[in-house]
């Protein structure tokens, strides 16, 4: 639905200027991608007829069964999200001690692993992949760690090979947090086969949605077996608890919404490449804007359209151009700012104290996250870089507006 009402063709149309919004509601960076509605429902009248609404039903097998073939792994244990996904394989896998993982992620990779008695130990990435350094990691392996967790950040994967063969050369687990990487590949090879174990997110804002939901993914028949026992409770048959377990099923309800969503991917990736290609397009020319790019040999989901701002060409930081778009309701967003190493609990503890991370730190100073998804038409796409374009080329005045108005919340 086109929700554009105030075009902007000067400098003095801009919101931040004094002009109206752009966008008569919000245009989110995270809206739901919505599949079939008429087949959902049909499959939730199935539900409610079949009176199983959780605890492993048909939803559930065959939504597992969906995201096994497409990724080309052996198993699928379905989550009730990732967040706990994460944790559970972490336990399963008997990890102690510190694991070796990037601050440059959502909050949630490192709450995981610290909610599991783990201690994070953040590692700068690659200055080109955006993903962990297996050189940098390789430096910070001791007695006390554990295993690595690499990030496919927005979609790109990580440095699979490299990191694989640091956690051959010390004997130590690797997992992946892949919530950004359904239906992307690496070296050809469908993300989700990798590591010990692969964890997706279905979350509501992801490329394919169970409104709240995950996916982990693995090759060791044992493994598998271990983190299906720890989801449901420890439970081994009927009555039989035969170890510690916690509470991470999936339920029937947010199967069917996966079930429809991985029905739909193959049109939700489509208008994401409709969208990226044409930001990239436009923005192009824009000097001292770069979009991070997607690597056109591999398979993607182009589901983020993260922009760099070079402040020296532009004469506008990133924070400055963020507050413009938000008066324009275009609710851009910082990812993942400040860096997990800059958040609580991370920041104030001894472990972390005067913890520098050069290239992350960098990243997250200059990067904005920009409107996409079947929710984004191309006539909203447009707008956004008009809008973009009129603040750079105006950088001096914008900047004295800014400064005029309410800084940015932190959580912006």
């Amino acid at each position: 639905m086109l929700v554009q009402i105030y075009p902007k063709s000067c400098f003095n149309d801009l919101a931040v200027i004094g002009g109206n919004p752009a966008f008569n509601v919000p245009l989110h960076v995270g809206r739901p991608n919505i599949g079939n509605r008429v087949e959902f429902i049909q499959r939730i009248n199935a539900v409610l007829d079949s009176g199983w609404l959780t605890n492993q039903g048909g939803q559930v097998a065959e939504f597992e069964r969906r995201v096994a073939e497409m990724t080309g792994a052996k198993h699928c244990v379905a989550v009730c999200n990732a967040t706990i996904g994460l944790g559970i394989v972490a336990k399963a896998l008997g990890w102690s001690g510190e694991v070796i993982m990037p601050s440059l992620t959502f909050v949630a990779t490192a709450h995981a692993m610290q909610w599991m008695g783990l201690t994070p130990r953040f590692c700068d990435v690659d200055p080109e992949t955006r993903t962990l350094d297996a050189r940098e990691v390789e430096r910070l392996v001791t007695s006390r760690t554990a295993g690595i967790l690499g990030v496919h950040l927005w979609g790109r994967p990580c440095d699979v090979e490299g990191l694989s063969a640091v956690a051959r050369r010390y004997g130590l687990g690797l997992i992946f947090d892949a919530a950004h990487a359904l239906g992307c590949s690496y070296r050809g090879t469908s993300i989700g086969s990798f590591g010990d174990a692969e964890v997706f997110s279905f979350h509501a804002t992801k490329v394919a949605n169970s409104f709240e939901g995950g996916a982990i993914t693995t090759n060791n028949d044992d493994l598998a077996g271990r983190i299906r026992l720890m989801g449901n409770f420890g439970f081994r048959g009927m009555d039989n608890v035969v170890d510690l377990g916690t509470n991470g099923k999936m339920s029937e309800v947010s199967a069917a919404m996966g079930n429809v969503s991985l029905g739909s991917l193959e049109g939700f990736i489509a208008s994401n490449r409709r969208n990226y290609e044409l930001y990239r397009n436009i923005l192009a020319t824009q000097p001292g804007l770069s979009i991070v790019a997607f690597d056109r040999s591999e398979r993607n989901n182009f589901h983020y359209i993260v922009v760099e701002i070079d402040e020296e060409q532009t004469g506008l930081d990133r924070d400055s151009l963020l507050a413009v778009l938000r008066a324009e309701n275009v609710l851009a967003r910082r990812y993942f700012w400040p860096g997990c190493h800059k958040v609580e609990p991370y920041r104030s503890l001894p472990a972390y104290a005067g913890l520098r991370l050069p290239v992350t730190e960098q990243i997250l100073s200059r990067n904005i996250v920009l409107p996409t998804g079947t929710a984004a038409q191309e006539e909203d796409v447009i707008m956004v870089c008009k809008i973009i374009e009129l603040a750079i080329s105006n950088a001096g005045a914008v900047r004295s507006a800014v400064c005029a108005r309410d800084p940015l919340p932190v959580d912006a």
